[in-house]
């Protein structure tokens, strides 16, 4: 009986050391996992990849219809400058663009086969259609993601651009050429006396 009840205690003081230690286990900033965790490929990816889709919806969704026509142009900045704007792309043109890099990108790494017309989306103007056609890039993505693995992630794919590319660094490209433009598009928003959402919190 006696050393039933040692061996009790023991354990209890056991249990609540590990507590204490998990307790005090420092966490990764933002996250709800600690620092030190391994964790697997695809959910690392994929917590990127809600990073930027969070803030990019958050300024398309901001943008009023009416301006996703906007480009920014000439007549914005010092006149006589010597900048040529005759080529950049419309607030509809850049979130197009990036739907379209993401079908790309991502299905270049799992193999998926988009069920959407890419090139149809240059041609996007109204803005339901480009916030959907967006959102829904962004679900293949994460749909893409979930193939990688820590055996597969590392593999080398073939992509028509220069360099090695694997299927976790094409997947972690993907998300930083979306932060590529979302940079740019809050600059419309700006331009537009507008503060993007993510700012304004």
């Amino acid at each position: 009986m006696r050393m039933r009840l040692v061996t009790v205690v023991m354990l209890a003081v056991v249990v609540a050391s590990a507590a204490a230690a998990n307790a005090q286990m420092p966490m990764a900033a933002g996250s709800s996992t600690a620092a030190g965790t391994i964790t697997t490929p695809s959910k690392a990816v994929d917590s990127q990849l809600s990073l930027i889709e969070s803030e990019m919806m958050g300024v398309v969704k901001a943008m009023p219809a009416e301006k996703f026509a906007f480009a920014p142009s000439a007549a914005i900045f010092v006149p006589g400058q010597a900048t040529d704007f005759a080529t950049v792309r419309t607030f509809a043109q850049q979130a197009a663009h990036v739907a379209q890099a993401n079908y790309f990108f991502y299905a270049a790494i799992s193999g998926l086969k988009p069920d959407v017309d890419m090139k149809g989306m240059s041609n996007l103007t109204k803005k339901e259609d480009v916030v959907a056609a967006l959102a829904a890039s962004f679900a293949f993505g994460h749909k893409a993601i979930a193939t990688l693995t820590v055996a597969n992630a590392f593999e080398v794919v073939q992509i028509q651009e220069p360099g090695i590319y694997t299927r976790a660094t094409l997947a972690e490209f993907g998300v930083s050429h979306a932060f590529d433009h979302y940079g740019q598009m809050v600059e419309y928003l700006r331009m537009n006396g507008m503060v993007p959402p993510a700012s304004a919190k």
